[in-house]
């Protein structure tokens, strides 16, 4: 067993909440721009000030409406600017955010929103609207929905009216610490998903305890365009981060569109998950392969990467330097400019980056902290900092937190940022926890003699083969995931006589890569399970993934699958997380034909 406990930076006062920053903010920064909100092509300044205002405006209408402190109220809706201002107004007047992801099923906003015991939903859409109105008679403590797209902002303004703005104040006021902010669902990879509680002090105590580590990031002079859903815990305490650190931020949703609006919005970070970080680089191999200019990419890449591991080992040699440099005018710079050209930090979460990425982008001119947390955790429980840097790993413990490793190598935590329990669940709270008040992770996890964390696989996830090899996915499926054509990878083999692995292609490589290998257009995922040049391709990622870990842990079948996994169709969560037990259950015929 080992531990560590690294000291807190911040201690968060019993009477602090959430909304305090806002109103500090307006009274000693007050033009200060803390949003830029997207009208038409263009950014439309928010003063902290303004900001304030508006939340005072809305949290007014909310009470007019009938909202009592701890009342809960769902938040339906893809991330944009409403998102933020609708989450600080419901704190603001005392109430506890419940967000719901707008690409919800019908029986899973059925059971969040009576779960919680919302009496109020602000949803996007029209349908949305539609869906919830479904569900009225099932919901019985629902009174109020209100539709963003219809103005539910200026309703609720409207409304508020007769409100006097001292008692938002009082609302806000009357919140301390230890209540609660938001109940945040688990996205359910198994079982129904349970309701995290988390604090005011939860929420606070992570942030602020992470935000030193990572000062170039959250100052006064930088910017970040945030696209993730903030239904997850991931981008919404990048928001508070934001909020407390002056930033400015910027919402879409349109990932379609994300290229023009962060060259229009200039980000100086991003965040994202690893399968974002993965389409960028693999797009841009693959568009080099397209024009004739593969030779000059792969030699980029590795002189990239090279450049990286030279400023880890603190020496790169004279030839290195001057061949990055060269790359640098002629692809690092473009890539870059695709992320609008100030981009020099990102935040990658969710599940692992893996070190070749990271080394990329990195001698790209793109240093990429990457972190490690759950929803119960606020969600931060690790992080890579500026100065503090060791690319294969998570990162060092946050202040203020206690780590440890128990016996079977699971990761237990400790601290302000882990949360209060799950809502109405007494019996799961409890198994949550150790006797001394430890948080079981389910992650399993090495501590090293510096600190740094790593995460070696899920608990749950570890695959025993028939010949009693404990195999962990993660290493081999995000190497797999590597290759241009794959999309997802899931290795299975459980009391199998040896490792398998389900393969999807990436929808958005295919067209190029059939051009240039003479294929028809059009050609299917379906029709590509059984072609020789594709088989060919897999299997090269294979054998790369295999060189990671030892033999009787390689894969040694692959099948692919005809379409890819979605969140549509139900094998990955919100947050792109592949749900195993679902895909296992899908393709139960397809893991039977490999070991018969």
């Amino acid at each position: 067993m080992r531990e560590l406990t690294v000291p807190p930076v911040v201690t968060v006062a019993d009477d602090v909440n959430l909304t305090d920053v806002v109103w500090r903010n307006a009274e000693e920064y007050p033009d200060t721009v803390q949003f830029s909100r997207l009208r038409g092509s263009e950014w439309e300044p928010v003063t902290t000030r303004q900001f304030r205002d508006e939340v005072v405006a809305v949290a007014r209408g909310l009470i007019a409406s009938g909202l009592a402190p701890g009342d809960r109220i769902g938040l339906m809706s893809k991330t944009r600017y409403e998102w933020t201002l609708l989450d600080y107004a419901i704190w603001a007047a005392g109430g506890v955010t419940v967000p719901v992801y707008e690409t919800s099923s019908s029986d899973q906003v059925e059971w969040i929103l009576s779960n919680s015991g919302a009496v109020a939903c602000l949803v996007e859409t029209p349908d949305h609207r539609a869906l919830v109105d479904d569900l009225r008679d099932r919901l019985t403590e629902l009174k109020q929905v209100w539709t963003i797209d219809d103005d539910a902002v200026g309703s609720l303004v409207e409304a508020g009216g007769a409100v006097p703005p001292e008692q938002v104040d009082e609302r806000r006021r009357s919140r301390g610490a230890d209540d609660v902010a938001t109940l945040i669902y688990t996205s359910g990879t198994t079982g129904r998903p349970k309701g995290c509680m988390l604090t005011h002090r939860n929420l606070a105590a992570d942030i602020q305890n992470t935000v030193p580590g990572l000062l170039s990031l959250f100052n006064e002079r930088s910017a970040t365009l945030l696209f993730l859903p903030l239904a997850h815990s991931f981008a919404r305490i990048i928001q508070v981060g934001v909020v407390q650190a002056r930033a400015r931020m910027g919402h879409t949703a349109d990932v379609k569109n994300l290229l023009p609006d962060l060259q229009s919005f200039r980000p100086t970070f991003l965040l994202a998950v690893p399968r974002v970080f993965e389409k960028v680089y693999n797009g841009a191999k693959q568009k080099a392969h397209g024009e004739g200019k593969g030779a000059i990419f792969d030699r980029a890449e590795r002189v990239a990467i090279a450049y990286s591991k030279g400023l880890t080992a603190g020496r790169i040699g004279l030839g290195t330097r001057i061949q990055h440099a060269v790359f640098d005018k002629l692809v690092y710079s473009k890539l870059r400019a695709a992320m609008g050209g100030q981009c020099v930090h990102a935040i990658s979460g969710g599940a692992p980056l893996g070190e070749r990425l990271a080394h990329f982008f990195r001698g790209v001119g793109v240093t990429v902290y990457e972190g490690y947390g759950m929803t119960e955790t606020s969600p931060v429980i690790a992080v890579s900092q500026e100065h503090k840097f060791k690319i294969g790993t998570v990162g060092l413990p946050i202040p203020g937190s206690e780590v440890r490793i128990a016996d079977d190598g699971e990761l237990l935590v400790k601290g302000d940022h882990v949360f209060a329990g799950y809502w109405g669940n007494d019996e799961a709270t409890a198994e949550a926890f150790t006797a001394d008040g430890f948080f079981h992770t389910g992650d399993l996890a090495e501590l090293d003699d510096e600190g740094f964390l790593t995460i070696t696989g899920r608990k749950k996830e570890i695959i025993v083969t028939a010949g009693g090899k404990n195999v962990a996915p993660a290493v081999l499926e995000d190497r797999v995931r590597a290759h241009p054509l794959v999309s997802q990878c899931m290795v299975v083999g459980d009391r199998q006589p040896f490792i398998a692995a389900l393969v999807t292609l990436d929808p958005e490589s295919l067209p190029d890569w059939l051009a240039s290998h003479g294929k028809p257009a059009g050609t299917s995922a379906a029709d590509l399970a059984t072609d020789p040049d594709v088989r060919a391709e897999i299997q090269a990622a294979v054998d790369e993934a295999n060189r990671a870990v030892s033999r009787a842990e390689a894969i040694k079948v692959f099948r692919i699958l005809p379409r890819d996994f979605s969140e549509e169709t139900g094998e990955m969560t919100p947050s792109l997380k592949v749900k195993r037990g679902v895909v296992l259950k899908e393709y139960a015929d397809e893991i039977a034909a490999i070991y018969t």
